[in-house]
């Protein structure tokens, strides 16, 4: 789930609405131990909303320090798929819904009101949220006064707004195609959140298609990047794909079968843990060129593990473009991309026109449809065969 959406298109846009300055507790910046203005900020702040979608431990470990801190003026929102944890479940709980790895703009703005009246509501509320408040009523808020309190805020909100806008730097870039740009801006994003996966993310895809110094080069540079994520144990589909574009474009520039097989691997487990069509599409795409490095019985297996991930590929797809919510996903080019080049290898020839033709309909950009082209020519070849 791409939270960074959460904050941009529900909470912040529902927050500010109600007059509040909305600041993301990991863009706090601090010296020394990171816990003290994390704390200071857990109690002071006049509202605080917690995203548990991902079940993430610092995030609910938080959440509990506010709700041990402040009685009121606490808001828990998760997405609808996203399982609560502890012992949460008698606690009420905003719901919001993800349309694959994004949320559709129809969503955004049902959530964004919804989100706004409840804000409004716990505002004007008088009643305790926190749990602890609620079975320890005598319980007394700790104090604390407002020296260096403000000093934090403006601190917090200056780091917001630069990550905030290096990020939109790359994202641009990328849109543009002009990839080094984008490594010099995810590069800076990188030195401020160092462990941040979708900055790690966009900047080793931003490296490898920038193909600086050289081909190769960009490539070992990209790949370790992606290794700082573990995507031999990852779940997170962004991962496993970049893991597996790396090493599937380190075998074309080597043809060293392992690196194909290392890429086959990240493929597979993205597209069998997570459904992910784009780790489904080249993992199909990955079968064939095995097959091509294989020979009897064992080509026979890699022939039919392609034909059958592409039929279940364009089933996956077909239901989600069936789907009323799909016209609010912002990932439709990809999909309608992916049916093409299935369908084109599978020989069903109209089918793979008419997704071609929606796939441009969408005005991708220049690298989207190159990346399309070398799909095309890839799928083309293995109904060939």
């Amino acid at each position: 789930m791409d939270l960074d959406a959460t904050f941009s298109e529900i909470i912040s846009p529902a927050a500010e609405a109600k007059g509040y300055r909305c600041i993301r507790a990991d863009k706090i910046s601090h010296s020394g131990l990171i816990d003290l203005p994390m704390y200071e900020m857990l109690l002071r702040a006049d509202l605080v909303i917690a995203d548990i979608s991902t079940g993430n431990v610092n995030a609910v470990y938080e959440l509990g320090v506010r709700h041990a801190l402040r009685p009121r003026s606490t808001i828990i929102i998760k997405e609808s798929k996203g399982r609560l944890h502890f012992d949460l479940n008698h606690v009420n709980t905003f719901e919001y819904e993800h349309l694959g790895d994004d949320i559709g703009s129809r969503e955004a703005r049902r959530a964004q009101a919804d989100l706004g009246l409840l804000i409004e509501a716990t505002t004007n509320s008088n009643r305790p949220d926190s749990p602890v408040y609620t079975f320890l009523p005598k319980l007394q808020q700790p104090r604390l006064t407002d020296e260096e309190y403000e000093d934090l805020l403006d601190a917090a909100e200056d780091a917001q707004t630069r990550i905030t806008a290096l990020l939109d730097d790359g994202q641009n870039a990328i849109d543009q195609s002009d990839f080094e740009k984008a490594v010099v801006a995810f590069s800076s994003a990188r030195e401020l959140r160092p462990d941040d996966t979708y900055i790690l993310q966009r900047l080793a895809l931003s490296t490898y298609k920038a193909s600086k110094p050289s081909k190769l080069s960009a490539l070992i540079d990209a790949l370790r990047i992606v290794d700082q994520l573990g995507p031999d144990d990852s779940n997170d589909p962004e991962t496993t794909g970049l893991a597996g574009a790396i090493h599937k474009r380190l075998w074309q520039e080597t043809k060293d079968v392992v690196q194909l097989e290392r890429a086959t691997k990240f493929y597979r487990r993205g597209f069998e843990i997570r459904r992910d069509y784009y780790n489904g599409e080249n993992l199909a795409l990955c079968y064939d060129l095995l097959a091509d490095q294989s020979t009897g019985a064992e080509r026979i297996f890699y022939r039919v593990s392609a034909e059958r991930t592409r039929h279940e590929i364009v089933a996956l797809l077909t239901a989600i473009t069936a789907a009323d919510t799909f016209q609010d996903r912002s990932d439709r080019k990809w999909i309608f991309a992916t049916l093409a080049n299935s369908y084109l290898a599978l020989g069903r020839l109209d089918e793979a026109r008419a997704a071609e033709n929606e796939f441009r309909n969408e005005l991708p950009a220049d690298w989207e449809v190159q990346s399309f082209e070398e799909g095309k020519v890839a799928a083309q070849r293995d109904r060939s065969t």
